[in-house]
């Protein structure tokens, strides 16, 4: 059985819906308004064999804040939904990923309890239309709408976009190891019996 979701949230600021398939094959159709993000969103899809929709309208003449986060608010409320009770699924999941000059660890234990650790610091303000503090925010929203506990790590890099892309890819390839059956798992993969 597949594990989908399909997410919408209205507010004064943004219209966003995000439809998942944790099990799909890497396909997207991605429209925030904002181009370099839209970029590591199918990039996201792409390397996590993810199939995802997201629609945003959001207000971009004020900002990208409000898209971004927002859609960091969907997307970890999708994840947390399309995985269901969680039983069988490997639970950690982490990946160091080079890209060029960059290279981004990340690290996803899907636990039910967020905890986010960014370090990274890039050295522009904007790669396209997408403001590099927004990056943070983004996974901050991802990390506790999803019930998830997330470390990114830049260990090193020089070029903004290559070291964005990175940290994208990188929590694709986590996300995709987290969520992934082990047929060794049978309920839960907790001492507690639940997550």
């Amino acid at each position: 059985m597949e594990r989908n979701a399909q997410i919408a949230r209205k507010t004064k600021e943004t219209d966003i819906q995000i439809n998942l398939n944790l099990d799909g094959s890497g396909k997207s159709s991605i429209a925030t308004g904002i181009g370099f993000f839209d970029h590591m969103l199918e990039g996201f899809a792409k390397h996590g064999f993810f199939d995802l929709t997201v629609k945003i309208k959001g207000d971009l003449q004020v900002d990208g804040h409000h898209s971004v986060e927002d859609a960091g608010i969907v997307l970890g409320t999708g994840i947390k939904e399309a995985l269901g009770d969680k039983k069988g699924i490997r639970r950690y999941g982490s990946c160091i990923l080079p890209m060029d000059d960059a290279l981004a660890l990340c690290a996803v234990d899907l636990c039910g309890r967020p905890y986010f650790a960014f370090d990274c610091d890039f050295s522009t303000e904007r790669v396209g239309e997408l403001d590099t503090q927004l990056v943070r925010e983004f996974f901050y929203a991802v990390s506790y709408s999803g019930g998830m506990n997330l470390h990114i790590k830049m260990l090193s890099g020089i070029n903004t976009h290559h070291m964005i892309e990175a940290i994208f890819k990188a929590f694709a390839r986590a996300l995709d190891e987290a969520t992934g059956k082990d047929e060794r798992i049978k309920d839960v993969l907790s001492t507690k019996g639940s997550l």
